[in-house]
């Protein structure tokens, strides 16, 4: 198992990146979040898991330990695989993730495109004292890579992208994030003020809680 990558970004696209280790590209597969703390020429640490297919190898990465592990929790519930586990935790940070199955929370579970009432019901069922209690982060959990999601500019660029690649259409997208934007950059649509500050992953999430309604 490939545990982790540590190396230099070659590219940065909306669902992957390329991190160069050695002087061989490898491509991974990350949430949004955890791609909005990489930047091309900089060196990165990424926490992965690889998924064996008879057709292809692919390379799960993610800002940490704890959402690499939980990613992998997930796939042993019923009809969840690896593409779905890893939009699950492009709506959810494990905590959050925990409390929605904790507390059996089908509605929030649903935000997830791809994910039924039904569906719900099942992780649920499936998962329920497996992910642990919310809180439950493990502490040698490396710090997000280069802090993700913190400081990414343009940040709304980068939630759309997050947001088609998730299954929304480009112009969903920008209504979400058009509504969310007031709150994020406490001020009005489109101003400059505070976008350095803008966390991706939460915006993303913001996003997601407003196409969901």
């Amino acid at each position: 198992m490939i545990a982790h990558l540590d190396g230099t970004v070659s590219a940065v696209a909306p669902d992957g990146a390329v991190i160069d280790v050695g002087g061989v590209g490898l491509l991974v597969q990350c949430t949004p979040g955890t791609l909005a703390g990489l930047r091309t020429g900089e060196r990165a640490r990424v926490a992965t898991s690889l998924v064996v297919r008879e057709d292809a190898l692919t390379l799960y990465g993610f800002a940490g330990d704890d959402e690499r592990n939980t990613f992998e929790l997930l796939q042993t519930a019923s009809g969840v695989g690896p593409r779905l586990a890893l939009a699950m935790l492009a709506v959810f940070t494990p905590d959050a993730l925990r409390r929605a199955v904790a507390t059996e929370d089908l509605a929030a579970l649903t935000t997830v495109p791809g994910i039924g009432r039904k569906g719900a019901q099942r992780i649920v069922l499936e998962l329920a004292g497996r992910l642990g209690s919310p809180g439950d982060v493990p502490i040698s959990a490396p710090a997000a890579a280069g802090q993700a999601g913190t400081r990414a500019a343009p940040w709304r660029e980068q939630v759309r992208a997050g947001l088609v690649s998730l299954g929304w259409q480009a112009r969903e997208a920008d209504q979400a994030i058009a509504a969310v934007e007031p709150e994020l950059t406490g001020g009005t649509p489109g101003q400059a003020a505070g976008d350095q500050a803008v966390d991706v992953s939460v915006a993303l999430r913001a996003a997601l809680r407003v196409l969901g309604t």
